[in-house]
């Protein structure tokens, strides 16, 4: 069984996360005090999601030659920068195209940390990095617990929602003074780095490999060498098949979450007979159930191989939602949301894990197009249900998230089958001299 060492870099990264978390669960109870305060419609109060998905896909296009030219950490950093920077815009501008522009900056640096964080902790944890990465959104979730109750208590104070946004300029400060304190330094480089260099003697980078034992995926451990017309480490060129299959259930899964956030209130109100504070404030039911479903997750992804817990968790995501959709009272459609929130915590952990280890020494890159798997998710599905729920009400219009969860299971099958594809060079290798 793999075991998670927790060092300074590991809490670093953790904390890292979670100074990203802070700001990703907060802006939702923003948007409508944003609405207000500019007078639009919630459609069009609605272009700052679309601002994030916006921001997510020039994220994951900057990174990996932010990483090759700066090193991993340094980029971790400069996304922290660019997001302090940017909600620094967002609590001092007012317009609607100000505050979309400055939350699409926010996403564009916010996806930076993200990729970081997740290729470094592949990186230097090695076959528990499923486990790290579960504990790491584990600690972006409690922020986005805390975020809400920030925002709450200033908006109470008579002080608005812009005090919540200087708290996380404040907590990004003193995570960096913290670090430089205390010298914990994240690594520039993976750990094969110079070995990856040179393609025609050296191994994969081992790091990427252990994750993915139980499934021998040769794509993620070779490609082939026209020049030398034998297999050859993933350094660069095209990233598996196993790899595009986890962006896709990335892009699945994301549309889950997105939907949930939006659009779970109207639910509440509609069908479980919550007034609007009421329902606005048991969204949050969600993310505590995302919380303490990661915090066990951390454990059990040390215990079980990650597709065949990733499929577990996708089963636990429907149950919860089947109560909470049929519930007919407030207090059960909430037990549904905890519910649903156990199930939701390791969807993504687990498949970023599964995509990264696949790509192997290209990482960087593997991580630059999973931020494009978020923005497609975040752009496209909130809209798709919101067309629906015009027609048939938004109760009926969340049948589209059953059919979110399938797609999610028949996909993390098929990568499962893709990872235990036998290996070519399996094929060729000679019989033992006894049977010679």
């Amino acid at each position: 069984m793999p075991r998670l060492t927790r060092d300074r870099t590991t809490w670093l990264t953790y904390a890292q996360l979670g100074l990203w978390g802070f700001f990703l669960y907060g802006f939702g109870p923003i948007v409508p005090l944003l609405r207000d305060e500019q007078g639009t419609s919630a459609a069009v109060a609605g272009l700052h999601s679309t601002g994030i998905a916006v921001g997510a896909l020039a994220g994951g296009a900057l990174f990996a030659p932010a990483a090759r030219r700066l090193g991993r950490g340094p980029a971790i950093w400069l996304g922290l920068a660019g997001v302090a920077a940017g909600v620094t815009a967002l609590g001092l501008l007012h317009p609607l195209p100000a505050t979309i522009a400055a939350v699409a900056v926010i996403a564009t640096f916010g996806m930076m940390v993200i990729s970081g964080v997740s290729v470094v902790i592949t990186a230097h944890h090695g076959s528990a990095a499923p486990a790290a990465l579960t504990e790491a959104n584990a600690a972006c979730a409690g922020m986005g617990i805390l975020a809400p109750l920030v925002i709450g208590a200033t908006v109470d104070a008579g002080l608005g929602w812009r005090p919540a946004m200087a708290a996380e300029v404040g907590l990004i400060t003193l995570v960096a003074l913290a670090a430089l304190t205390f010298r914990v330094r994240l690594p520039k480089t993976a750990p094969a780095t110079a070995a990856a260099a040179n393609p025609s003697t050296s191994p994969p980078a081992p790091s990427a490999r252990p994750i993915l034992d139980t499934y021998r995926s040769p794509r993620t451990e070779t490609v082939q060498d026209p020049a030398r017309g034998a297999p050859g480490p993933a350094v660069s060129g095209r990233l598996p098949r196993a790899y595009w299959i986890a962006w896709v259930l990335m892009s699945v899964t994301g549309s889950i979450e997105v939907c949930l956030s939006l659009w779970t209130a109207d639910v509440l109100r509609t069908h479980a007979g919550l007034d609007a504070g009421g329902a606005s404030a048991a969204v949050a039911a969600i993310v505590c159930g995302m919380f303490a479903g990661r915090l066990a997750g951390g454990r059990l992804a040390l215990r079980w191989p990650p597709v065949p817990l990733l499929l577990a968790a996708l089963g636990v995501s429907l149950a919860g939602f089947a109560l909470f959709w049929s519930a007919p009272v407030g207090w059960l459609a909430v037990t549904g949301l905890v519910v649903l929130g156990l199930g939701n915590a390791l969807h993504y952990p687990l498949a970023i894990s599964i995509a990264l280890a696949a790509a192997g020494p290209a990482a960087d890159k593997a991580a630059g197009w999973a931020s494009y798997s978020m923005g497609v998710g975040f752009g496209i599905a909130p809209v798709a249900l919101g067309w629906v729920a015009d027609g048939v009400g938004p109760h009926l219009a969340f049948l589209l998230l059953p059919g979110f969860i399938a797609a999610a299971m028949l996909l993390t099958v098929r990568l499962g089958r893709a990872l235990r594809v036998p290996s070519p060079a399996d094929d060729r290798t000679p019989a033992p001299a006894a049977t010679s």
